[in-house]
């Protein structure tokens, strides 16, 4: 299973229980089951069975129960998107929102876009938030404001200049109202893109659609921005061409415009004076070309970037990715001192503004809006490419145990299932047994990634 000194290296109670896991006669099926959940770091544990029978003769052609698994359980992958929970979820998150994003710029017929997706003009767009206090950065080749020249990464990087005087109750209603801001900017955008066309919002909704899928990402200060791909589509969505008018510099300045239109007015409370939040000057929208175009923005290099932040949050500022109850919390948790200023004003402003459920939110600093939307026509969804993969594994059991596929017309299976919740996590053993399992699964998919270019070589060569 793994060497001696690898072993020794574990404190007493995990080692006590991986020597307990090895001696068991349950231990094959118990990492079995763990490799199957790709090493899931807190996997779902159910009790039940299912039953499935001949519908005409009612004989039984194939019965499971937990009741003979290693502690009557069946585990289960998690399926947490985040990278700091759980790894291995998170990675298969990340691949399905890169299938999603790509879909809807290569074209997938199987994902409900025609190739001639690629055609459409689309860009990739970055809207930010705007500034609450000038902070430690690394403006190109000049020193900082605060006469450094900053190391790349530097933890320093992002944090205020004068904690004292940055707008910490800003930056936090900004987040917590970005939503709210970006479902603006998607109605002004409908409403610019008719002005420059010349034509009313009924008639160019008659003529086009837009369509877009975004990422939230947290800035190293610890305000969210929003990455979108937006795409021209013609009235029947990516099956049908946009109209002549709906060029790629109409796009362009109509994204612009909307963003510098859109305002959300915070009511004055208590001490907090009235506001009224806006998008940052620092608007990027970028041409999205053809993979192989030349072009730096691609369509691999967009569907890749967004799937990374998909699996990110706020811990990235340095932050926890769990619920924080009061401030003494964060002394325990070592959270440094610019991400805990900003959870300690959610904390402050939840009295003030019950409706926003600050204190909720405190630890994604306010935000409390969905990482990853897209619109309803952009592409598939996560929900359909996780049932592809539900069904594929479904159809691969149901292969290996001899049972008709039940949606065969001359199938009469009939299967019957009972599940209930019974826990979640590993033991300490079991935990350190999940570690090995995923890390040895990311190793073969490395070496499978770097193998790859070399089979397609020699599969250009063959032909």
């Amino acid at each position: 299973m793994t060497d001696a000194a690898t072993l020794a290296g574990l404190d007493p109670a995990t080692l006590n229980d991986v020597l307990r896991l090895a001696g068991s006669t349950g231990f094959d099926r118990i990492q079995e089951q763990i490799r199957r959940t790709g090493g899931c770091t807190d996997p779902i544990r159910l009790q039940g069975s299912t039953v499935t029978r001949d519908r005409e003769t009612g004989h039984v052609l194939h019965h499971y129960s937990t009741d003979t698994e290693p502690g009557g359980v069946l585990r289960i992958a998690c399926g947490n998107r985040r990278a700091s929970r759980c790894p291995s979820c998170a990675w298969t998150y990340a691949g399905d929102t890169y299938h999603l994003i790509r879909a809807g710029l290569v074209g997938d017929p199987a994902k409900g876009t025609p190739h001639t997706i690629r055609d459409h003009p689309r860009v990739f767009a970055t809207l930010t938030a705007p500034s609450f206090g000038p902070v430690h950065n690394r403006p190109g080749n000049r020193p900082c404001r605060c006469g450094t020249r900053h190391s790349e990464g530097g933890p320093e990087l992002g944090t205020p200049l004068d904690p004292e005087s940055y707008d910490y109750a800003g930056a936090v209603l900004w987040n917590n109202h970005a939503s709210e801001l970006w479902r603006y900017f998607t109605i002004y955008l409908r409403r610019e893109i008719a002005k420059r066309a010349g034509l009313t919002q009924k008639a160019a909704r008659e003529q086009s659609r837009v369509s877009f899928g975004k990422v939230a990402e947290y800035q190293k200060r610890g305000a969210v921005h929003f990455h979108a791909v937006i795409r021209f589509d013609g009235p029947d969505g990516p099956d049908s061409p946009p109209p002549a008018w709906a060029t790629l510099d109409l796009l362009t300045d109509a994204i612009r415009a909307a963003a510098a239109r859109v305002t959300v007015d915070v009511d004055p409370a208590g001490d907090q004076p009235a506001r009224t939040l806006t998008w940052g000057t620092q608007i990027d929208v970028r041409p999205i070309r053809a993979f192989g175009d030349g072009e730096e923005i691609t369509e691999q290099a967009v569907a890749s970037y967004v799937a990374k932040y998909a699996t990110k949050a706020a811990e990235t500022t340095g932050t926890v990715d769990r619920r924080i109850g009061n401030k003494e919390a964060l002394t325990l948790l070592g959270v440094p001192d610019h991400p805990r200023r900003l959870i300690e004003a959610c904390l402050d402003l939840h009295p003030l503004y019950p409706d926003r459920k600050l204190r909720d939110w405190a630890h994604m600093l306010g935000f409390r809006g969905h990482f990853s939307t897209k619109s309803r026509r952009y592409s598939t969804t996560l929900g359909a490419l996780r049932q592809v993969r539900a069904d594929y594994r479904a159809a691969q059991q149901r292969a290996a145990l001899g049972l008709p596929n039940p949606d065969d017309e001359e199938a009469t299976t009939l299967t019957l299932a009972h599940w209930t919740y019974a826990g979640h996590g590993h033991t300490p053993g079991e935990s350190w047994l999940a570690a090995n399992i995923r890390r040895d699964i990311q190793h073969n998919r490395e070496i499978a990634r770097e193998e790859l270019p070399a089979l397609l070589d020699l599969e250009g060569a063959a032909t």
